[in-house]
Formats: structure tokens, C-alpha cells, sequence
């Protein structure tokens, strides 16, 4: 208590301290419907989080836009608000030593948070709450559509975790593209009909962007020296930092881009690099936006259409959100932290260079990377089978996989990218999250892309100075995990073919392998 106030005997009544973690802008929270003299709300910019992995620069600059932009509507709405910048010289540049610098204070009644989802900022949080000297508590971040007790008891008496399952659960649970207790159209998964290349003639409408000036962001980076990658234009910043953009992308994507999304979603080409894809990833996993509302939305544009969207469409789209992105979450709250170190594959092997500068003669890794460090995005194939399935080809450890992943996409959060990565993508964790290794020959990534025109090697060829990387690497990956991998059903076809092959023929890919891989710097 001020001395003044003390003196005159006026009573101060504390307020709660409550912090907003940087993936926690959700106004809509019902933290917000309380009296805005309950509580004071913290916001902070902490070297700790913009550098625990190297982050792409736009990535960092989205956060901190999005937060300061959260911090100014809850302001708006008559909240306090306390923001730590990055240049604030109080700043301790961790949540924990700024929240107990802050409690020490005595100004505070009671300390409280929402649920984190990552691990490692939960357990901090835990431990200093544990010993702080008022009461906390953490609460729900009232964001998802399932709990990790949801996705265990849906999997309860099963042997291994599968992802229809669960999601035909949340369908009936949310009562999502139902009718009667059954899913519209007949079947709950269209995903065969959502494997289509694109073709000539059909072009994707130009991305939505939402231009702003970061030179003042860029600048304070550089002069705290946080180390980033990729690149930004500090005059044309594009991504969604508001709740009110991030409806208006939303809203785009079911008016302009649902229609052909489905048939699309896994197509790659060199001249369009969104395609149909909605962009709204950045703008969920921070919470600005909610996975119900977004599912509803597509719903609602498909059922105005009146048959102009086809229900594969708006279905592939409700299964990446309703279904594939809180299937990741729970796979990952059920195994960490153990789920961070697992290696089934036993990969060893250095990234290449060109994951960070794109400088390779492999089109479609070349093109993937360079999209990745200009734009901090890539979709779910260039993420899967490009980089993703070169990585696995080439026995690249999953700990720098990870890393990379982590750092170079603005929409990667540990929960979501880490079982994608280490488990979707690297088959790292043996098999929980998929069923196979998601790996492939050059004849795929030739048949979902325009990539292979114009490579340096030829898509068609196993061996030679201009033989595919990808299609040797495929059929060594086998080889190489034959004890590991041979009975695997889903890939059972891989090996008798390769029981068909001579002696000589294997010993020549494995030959082939050893020397991609020994100069696999220089691919």
C-alpha cells in the first residue's frame, strides 16, 4: 500500500495478478466477463521464449503484434493491463522471474494462469506456484474442443491410438456435419477425394494479406540481439494480428477458397504457394480465434452454398481442425515428456545446409525451404512429403528436425508440431501417432506437384548422376529398417518388392544411398 494511502487509513483492496501467455489471446475468455477491477492482467515479451529455439523472424514479430494488439483491446474494454516489452528495463525475461518479481511487490492478492500447452512452460509454472507466497490457481484456457482426458477415454481398452476413431467422436460429440446420428453424405471421411494435383486452367484466388510497417519490431530485435531466421519485409508484414483479422481470413477462406479446398489440400505448385489453404493456423494456435467457431463457419458457407460446395470440401477441412489438430494435442499431453526424446529409427544424421538457406539442386526441397524462410509457412504436404520425407530418407536426427520445424514456421507451437514432426512426419516415435512411415519416391511428390519439371535430377531415375535422391533414398530407408519396419502391414508391398530384387540390385541402391548420403551436403 502506497505510504499516503496507509497513512489516511485507506483500505486498497489487492488485485488478482493473471497471466496471458503469448499463445493465450483469447478475449472471448470468460476471465473477460468478470469486473474488470478483479484482477490486473500481465502480458510479457521474455528473451527466454524468442530464443529457445531460433525462431523465424516473422514468427516473433507476429507474437509480439498480436500481443501488444491484445493488450490494447483488453485496455479498450476497461481491463488493467500490465506489458512487459522487450526493452523494459525491469524486464527478467522469463514468465517466472517476472511473475515472482511481480508478486513480491506485495501490490497482488492471489496469482493466477491459464492452462499452458506446453509442457515445459507448465511444469515452470507449476513449480513456481508451488512456492509463491499467495494463492494461485490455473484454469482451463477454455480454447479446444476435447481435453486429454477425452482423448484418453476415447482410446480406453485400445491397443494403439487411431485418429478416425477420435475424430468420428468429436463429430458426435459437437454434432459436426450430422444428421440423425449420422454423418452427412454417408461416410465420415472423404479423403480419398481430397488427393487431387492441381490442374491447368484452375487457378486459387490471391491470398488475403493484411499489410502493415514492422521496421520498429525489426529494429528492437536486432538491437536485443534475438537471433531469428528467414527473412521479412519490414514495410509489408502480412500476417493476421487481430481477432477482427483474423475473422475477416476466416471469412474469406469459406467465401473464396472452400469451394475447391478439399479436392486440393494436398497439391503442391511453384506457382501458387497458398492455394487453397485457409492461413488461419497462426490465428488458432493463439487462440484469437477458436477451433468451433471456424469449423461452424465452414458448416454455415457450406450449407448456404446449396450444393455449390461439395461435402468433401468443407468435410477435409472440418478433419484438419475437429479432428487431425486436437488428435495431436492429445497424443502429446498423453507421452511427454518422454515423447521429446524418442528416436525408434535410431536417425543420427545432421540437417544440410539448405534447410536453412534453400541452396540445393532438389526442386521441390528447394522450393519448400525457400517458401518456408519467406513466408514462415508451408502446408501440411510441403511440410509431410518434402522436407519431411527427405528428412526420414535421410536418417536426419529427430531432435534437429524438430528444431527446425519448431523455429521455422509462425504457426508451430510445441504441442502441435512436435507429434506431427517427430511423430506423423519421422516415424521417431515407432508408430503412436501413424500407423506407417509417411515416406515416398520421387513418383508421389512428381504426382502432386509440378516440382520434378525442371529438377536437376530426373524423377524417373533410381541411379546415375541425375537419379532422384529421393527415389534411392526411398528404397534404402527400407533396406536399411528392414528388421524394424518388415512387418509392418502398411508397408508390407515395399518389401517384396525388395525380395524380388538380386543381390546386386540392392547392394547397387545401397551403394547408390552411401554415396547421396556421404555427399549429402552438396545434393
Amino acid at each position: 500500500m502506497p505510504a499516503k494511502q496507509e497513512a489516511e487509513g485507506v483500505r486498497v483492496k489487492k488485485k488478482i495478478l493473471r497471466l496471458i501467455l503469448g499463445d493465450q489471446l483469447n478475449i472471448q475468455h470468460s476471465w473477460f466477463s468478470d469486473d474488470p477491477k478483479v484482477a490486473e492482467y500481465v502480458l510479457m515479451e521474455v528473451r527466454e521464449e524468442a530464443t529457445y529455439t531460433r525462431h523465424h523472424i516473422q514468427k516473433i514479430i507476429a507474437f509480439f503484434l498480436a500481443m501488444r494488439a491484445f493488450a490494447r483491446e483488453a485496455q479498450d474494454k476497461g481491463f488493467a493491463v500490465r506489458y512487459i516489452a522487450l526493452d523494459d528495463s525491469k524486464n527478467k525475461h522469463s514468465f517466472v522471474a517476472n511473475v515472482e518479481a511481480l508478486l513480491a511487490t506485495g501490490e497482488y492478492s492471489a496469482f493466477e494462469y491459464q492452462d499452458p500447452d506446453e509442457y515445459r512452460v507448465s511444469e515452470a509454472l507449476k513449480e513456481m506456484s508451488a512456492h509463491a507466497h499467495v494463492p494461485t490457481r490455473v484454469v482451463d484456457s477454455e480454447h479446444f474442443l476435447t481435453t486429454p482426458a477425452f482423448f484418453q477415454g476415447v482410446f480406453k481398452g485400445h491397443k494403439r491410438y487411431v485418429m478416425e476413431l477420435f475424430y468420428r467422436e468429436v463429430r458426435r460429440k459437437y454434432d459436426l456435419l450430422m444428421e440423425d446420428g449420422e454423418p452427412i453424405g454417408g461416410r465420415w471421411n472423404f479423403d480419398a477425394e481430397n488427393r487431387k494435383k492441381l490442374p491447368k486452367g484452375v487457378t486459387p484466388p490471391p491470398p488475403l494479406d493484411f499489410e502493415r510497417e514492422v521496421s520498429d519490431i525489426v529494429a528492437l530485435l536486432k538491437t536485443s540481439n534475438v537471433p531469428s531466421i528467414g527473412t521479412v519485409n519490414p514495410r509489408r508484414f502480412t500476417w493476421p494480428v487481430t481477432r477482427e483479422e483474423s475473422l475477416r481470413l476466416l471469412t474469406y477462406f469459406c467465401e473464396k477458397l472452400l469451394p475447391e479446398f478439399g479436392s486440393y489440400q494436398d497439391a503442391m505448385h511453384t506457382d501458387h504457394r497458398f492455394l487453397f489453404h485457409s492461413r488461419i493456423s497462426f490465428s488458432l494456435n493463439v487462440k484469437m480465434i477458436s477451433p468451433l467457431e471456424v469449423v461452424e463457419a465452414a458448416i454455415k458457407a457450406w450449407r448456404r452454398s446449396k450444393g455449390a460446395i461439395s461435402i468433401e470440401q468443407v468435410e477435409g477441412f472440418v478433419r484438419q481442425i475437429a479432428g487431425w489438430r486436437e488428435f495431436m494435442r492429445g497424443v502429446y499431453w498423453a507421452h511427454m515428456p518422454r515423447y521429446k526424446t524418442l528416436n525408434s529409427l535410431g536417425a543420427k544424421r545432421p540437417l544440410p545446409h539448405y534447410f536453412w538457406d534453400g541452396d540445393t539442386k532438389m526442386r521441390c526441397v528447394k522450393h519448400a525451404v525457400d517458401q518456408s524462410l519467406e513466408e514462415a509457412y508451408a502446408h501440411h504436404i510441403q511440410r509431410l512429403m518434402v522436407t519431411g520425407n527427405f528428412a526420414i530418407l535421410a536418417g536426419i536426427d529427430p531432435d534437429e528436425v524438430d528444431a527446425w520445424y519448431l523455429g521455422i514456421y509462425a504457426d508451430a507451437l510445441e504441442w502441435v508440431q512436435l507429434p506431427n514432426t517427430r511423430g506423423m512426419s519421422q516415424f521417431a516415435d515407432g508408430g503412436i501417432v501413424g500407423t506407417k512411415p509417411y515416406t515416398s519416391s520421387a513418383a508421389y511428390i512428381n504426382k502432386m506437384s509440378n516440382y520434378c519439371g525442371g529438377c536437376h535430377y530426373n524423377f524417373k531415375e533410381r541411379y546415375g548422376e541425375r537419379g532422384c535422391p529421393f527415389n534411392t533414398l526411398y528404397w534404402d530407408f527400407l533396406i536399411r529398417n528392414k528388421a524394424a519396419l518388415e512387418k509392418n502391414p502398411r508397408i508390407g508391398m515395399g518389401y517384396r518388392h525388395i525380395d524380388k530384387m538380386s543381390k546386386e540390385e540392392v547392394a547397387e541402391i545401397t551403394a547408390k544411398a552411401s554415396e547421396i548420403l556421404n555427399g549429402i551436403e552438396n545434393l
